[in-house]
């Protein structure tokens, strides 16, 4: 008897593995890379997050779903914990189809097959970069925190499509154009934005390739390249260009409309959901996120940011697992940069940045005053007393901060009111984004096919400098003269303008982080390896940008763009780096290659610290477009080496962030 149960059982588990071997070979037909590239161009909210058997097929528990792309839930995928549901095996059979056989276009006239074509273009340049949040294990308190505020981001999104002036154009694309939905996902407009698409005409994702329209100004007045200029003009500017209103044109004359009323439902519908968040929190440890919660309901309301603001700066790492920001905050976005965009960034705390804030938090004053005599009269030292950056694993970005190539990695909020003005803000670092295996990998082969082989000697795979970096970048956003500070009676964007003002600020953070990377080495803080290894990190970081052009498809400067351009050009003059045109990079393939002279850098950037605070400090226009016209429309032989850098760069797509939360 025993011997026939041995038999059955040695039956049953033959047959188990045999059935189990067969389902895996179906699903090993698309490589994972592939599988991610397909999805996106179906509009399918599937990832393949990372082949954890080794077995070069996809497993139910490798699968996210992706928030924001559809309504949708895991349950519809995944049955259960271990078996894919029906319709999932027929999204994976419409993947394997296209992955063979490419997308259908035959019954599609010329000119169509053409703009899709152009739109997989766009979508080929950026790779799916998975950031993914597991609450499942959470308390019931933080899984209804969640849920209301995923609500919210989804509201924030409608809100900022309103600004864009793209609300409801989704809509007129047609259900089987699949890659153009993803395009107008991913960029939050139908129009283009990678390097190589940006100008092409045909790269819209509705077949009316509709022209770009903000819905922050009349469309009337657009018609003219100079309206903002003309709005800086007129009497009634600080309404108009007020941050928290739009322009609408009212019986023949400007009139500015807050937002709590130009976008009324929208914001009820925020502050419902934030109202929500604030009553499932019922424990004393989160009061504080508690407090912001019901702060910023209120100011989704009544425009009360500034209230909002100082319940938001009172939340640190140690007094709430949290980091929410929802708000109308960054201007770039706009061809004029002078109204705030709305955006989420929602986190978890992440309790390293401790460690950096009990090193940095005793010298915040000394730093104040380093800046201060850098950039010299008018300025003069002040007492800041803003937070140190908080390191933050991101759960989810939402409208302006959920860009749709990389992503924002340290952020200095708010801009305007009492709290950035006396300095009590606070700064934050993204922790976990960067950090997987294929955006490693991209790093080292973006630098071993630029830099000589010497110079590769101070790189670092790892995102340990680039947070230290992004540490000081932030720290630099609220010391010297920054925020609302007057030279000479105006504010930054008053002395030189919105576009310009904006590139300025980015330009004094990055340059006062690449300043205090020295001035920390001399205090023993950090090793000269470090050092070295910080600024191999910040050359990167500079290639990154001048891989695009320094101005958008319709004129607008690109901020960082031209300020990496500015530090450059800087650095080559002052000969802390030399282009070596006939010696191979360090991969072994690539004529040419940049060499960096890491002895040369503490010098060439304390002097380029003196100009650019020296700039702000007394709002300085003619010496910012000085700057501007050397190094950035005045490329001289640099223009040869860009050309180089964009067009190595352009080898490794971009990464383009989504997401997956499961609660």
């Amino acid at each position: 008897m025993k011997k026939i149960y041995l038999l059955i059982t040695l039956f049953l588990v033959g047959y188990v593995q045999h059935s189990f071997a067969a389902i895996t070979s179906t699903f090993n037909q698309v490589s994972r890379t592939d599988f991610n590239r397909i999805s996106a161009e179906l509009s399918l909210p599937l990832f393949w997050s990372e082949d954890r058997d080794h077995n070069n097929a996809i497993s139910p528990d490798e699968v996210a779903v992706l928030w924001g792309i559809t309504s949708t839930t895991q349950n519809m995928w995944i049955v259960g914990t271990n078996k894919f549901s029906p319709e999932f095996l027929n999204a994976y059979q419409r993947i394997v189809d296209v992955h063979q056989h490419g997308h259908a276009f035959t019954a599609l006239p010329r000119k169509e097959v053409k703009r899709r074509n152009t739109v997989l273009k766009e979508l080929a340049q950026s790779r799916p970069t998975l950031v993914a949040t597991n609450l499942t294990n959470t308390t019931s308190e933080d899984q209804a925190i969640v849920k209301h505020i995923l609500e919210a981001a989804k509201t924030i999104e409608k809100l900022y499509a309103m600004q864009q002036g793209v609300d409801g154009l989704a809509h007129q694309i047609p259900e089987d154009d699949t890659m153009s939905h993803t395009l107008f996902y991913r960029n939050q407009t139908p129009w283009c934005v990678a390097s190589q698409t940006e100008s092409d005409k045909n790269c819209n994702a509705l077949p009316t390739k509709p022209k770009k329209i903000s819905g922050l100004y009349p469309k009337e007045i657009q018609k003219k390249k100079t309206f903002c200029e003309t709005l800086e003009k007129n009497p009634d500017n600080a309404k108009l260009l007020h941050q928290f209103a739009v322009v609408k044109n009212g019986g023949g004359s400007l009139t500015s409309i807050p937002y709590h009323q130009a976008y009324a439902r929208e914001m009820q519908d925020v502050s419902i959901s934030l109202q929500k968040a604030a009553q499932a929190i019922t424990s004393k440890t989160e009061q504080p996120f508690k407090h912001y919660l019901l702060a910023a309901s209120q100011a989704f309301l009544d425009d009360s940011w500034e209230q909002a603001d100082e319940a938001w700066a009172k939340m640190n790492a140690e007094n709430s697992k949290w980091y929410l920001r929802i708000a109308p905050d960054e201007v770039y976005f706009e061809p004029c940069s002078r109204k705030a965009g709305f955006h989420v960034s929602f986190a978890r705390i992440n309790q390293a940045s401790l460690q950096w804030q009990r090193k940095l938090d005793p010298l915040k004053q000394e730093m104040e005053q380093e800046f201060a005599e850098r950039a010299g009269e008018p300025y003069t030292v002040r007492k800041v007393s803003f937070h140190l950056p908080d390191f933050i694993d991101i759960v989810v970005n939402a409208g302006d901060a959920r860009s749709p190539q990389g992503a924002t990695v340290g952020q200095s909020l708010p801009n305007w009111g009492p709290v950035a003005n006396e300095g009590r803000g606070r700064t934050v670092v993204m922790s976990n984004l960067y950090t997987d295996a294929d955006s490693i990998k991209s790093k080292r082969d973006r630098a071993e096919s630029l830099f000589c082989a010497a110079s590769m000697e101070s790189f670092r795979d790892d995102e340990t400098l680039s947070l230290m970096k992004t540490i000081l970048h932030e720290a630099s956003h609220n010391l010297g003269p920054s925020h609302e500070y007057r030279a000479y009676g105006k504010t930054d964007d008053e002395a030189f303008g919105g576009p310009l003002a904006s590139m300025l600020e980015e330009l004094k953070a990055e340059t006062g982080g690449l300043y205090f990377v020295d001035w920390l080495r001399k205090r023993n803080i950090i090793s000269e390896k470090e050092a070295h290894q910080s600024y191999n990190d910040s050359v990167q970081w500079m290639f990154r940008q001048l891989s695009r052009e320094m101005y958008t498809s319709s004129g607008k400067p690109r901020p960082y763009t031209q300020l990496a351009a500015i530090q450059f050009g800087h650095l080559l003059k002052n000969n802390a780096l030399t282009w070596n045109s006939e010696t191979l990079a360090a991969n072994g393939k690539d004529k040419g290659c940049l060499e960096l002279h890491l002895d040369q850098f503490p010098e060439a950037v304390h002097t380029l610290m003196e100009t650019v605070a020296g700039i702000k400090g007394r709002g300085d226009k003619d010496g910012a477009k000085a700057l501007q016209t050397a190094f950035v429309d005045n490329q001289g032989s640099t223009k040869k080496i860009y050309a180089v850098i964009k067009e190595r760069n352009q080898r490794t797509p971009k990464t383009s962030f989504v997401y997956a939360v499961k609660y």
